[in-house]
């Protein structure tokens, strides 16, 4: 690529550099950590769902024959609880009471609901139930496999896992299913400024917030993160944070930092005598960008100004790992203005924005690279494209959701 390219050219060279990270292989995991995962096979039931015949409702299970005619008092032969154990068989002309759940008795054909019954009186001194109501065969009555076969597909292929799909693997009996693996990422913050979140700031230095935000972006997109680094501007010690990156798995590394063009630019150092691009894309924030292959590894280099850090991810890798981990892409809309701007022309702007009361976009803050903490104040990105340079109150204008 040329030094400075578009965002297009250089969303989709990073795209095509991340290609080969589509063909997941598989792991079996427990339905405790199979959240947001994506199933790699058909997932067959061992069992019928529901595995054995039982009451729908709250009442007495009976013979259809017996409540044709109604009102009519029936003697009651036992009680059924939703509870291990198989009940007794039912006799013709005698009710069981019932709970929801329950195994219905042999003989039994229906259920009549709580509601559709009232106390009898005693019957050759044992207790009875007046049902005022009949119920046809196979009314309140759950049959075996009504819901599942065994061995029938309880989910496909391809889906991304939610609550309710685990519901059903549990209910079929399953402790683990068969997932693509999430892709393997590592993130490296580089700076000689920066410390560890919470330390005692020395002079010049500052807190690391591009390691933090980048690990939680990379586990939003569904990857995983499997190594976390920050090195001080040293091309060794950055070479020996990408061998322990390559060797904890990693199949690609975000770096932050030292892809500018003063001195102490340690990712350019490094990398560029390796055939890395490092150069700018017309946007801003988020202008320097690098791109490169060690040892066979991809590597992405954001800036370090955190709001291009998390701009940059936002932009050029999410997509990826959004869509290789079947998370939606970012919202995307075009909405009215709520201000007038005005833009530089050559680059695209994104300003960061939220919507007001009327669901306007209104710009939040300015367009510094630093300011982080009106990154946090926003929910939206305003787009404004390279060749405008004026908006007006009104205005449509693209927006990407946060």
């Amino acid at each position: 690529m040329s030094a400075r390219v578009s965002v297009e050219e250089h969303a989709a060279f990073v795209r095509s550099l991340l290609s080969g990270l589509g063909a997941r292989p598989t792991e079996r995991v427990a339905l405790a950590e199979a959240l947001g995962r994506i199933t790699a096979s058909p997932v067959e039931s061992p069992i019928a769902l529901p595995p054995f015949r039982n009451a729908q409702m709250d009442g007495f299970a009976v013979r259809a024959a017996d409540v044709a005619a109604v009102p009519v008092a029936l003697p009651i032969a036992g009680e059924v609880a939703a509870a291990p154990g198989e009940p007794a068989a039912l006799a013709p002309g005698t009710a069981v009471r019932i709970m929801t759940g329950a195994p219905v008795p042999e003989g039994a054909d229906a259920v009549v609901p709580v509601e559709d019954t009232e106390p009898g009186a005693e019957v050759d001194g044992a207790a009875s139930v007046t049902v005022l109501r009949g119920r046809s065969a196979g009314e309140y009555v759950r049959d075996a496999g009504s819901d599942l076969e065994a061995g029938d597909d309880v989910l496909p292929p391809g889906l991304t896992l939610g609550s309710r799909h685990l519901a059903a693997a549990a209910a079929s009996g399953l402790t683990e299913l068969l997932v693509r693996e999430r892709v393997r990422v590592a993130v490296i913050s580089t700076g000689s400024e920066l410390v560890a979140p919470g330390e005692t700031l020395g002079a010049g230095e500052i807190p690391d917030a591009n390691g933090v935000a980048l690990a939680a972006a990379v586990r939003a997109a569904g990857a995983l993160v499997v190594h976390e680094a920050r090195v001080r501007d040293d091309v060794e010690r950055l070479r020996g944070e990408l061998d322990a990156a390559r060797a904890a798995g990693a199949e690609v590394v975000l770096t932050s930092g030292g892809v500018s063009k003063g001195a102490y630019e340690v990712v350019r150092e490094l990398l560029e005598p390796l055939g890395a691009w490092v150069g700018s894309v017309a946007m801003q924030p988020g202008g320097p960008q690098a791109v490169a292959a060690y040892r066979g590894m991809p590597v992405i280099g954001f800036p370090g100004n955190p709001v291009s850090a998390q701009l940059s991810f936002e932009l050029f890798v999410a997509p990826t790992l959004r869509a290789i981990s079947g998370r939606p892409a970012a919202s995307v809309a075009r909405i009215a203005l709520a201000e007038p701007l005005v833009s530089i022309e050559g680059r695209r702007q994104y300003l960061r924005g939220r919507r007001d009361d009327d669901g306007r976009a209104l710009v939040v803050g300015g367009p510094g690279s630093h300011l982080v903490a009106t990154l946090a104040a926003s929910d939206l990105l305003i787009v404004v494209p390279e060749e405008v340079t004026e908006l007006a109150a009104g205005d449509l204008v693209e927006t990407i959701a946060l």
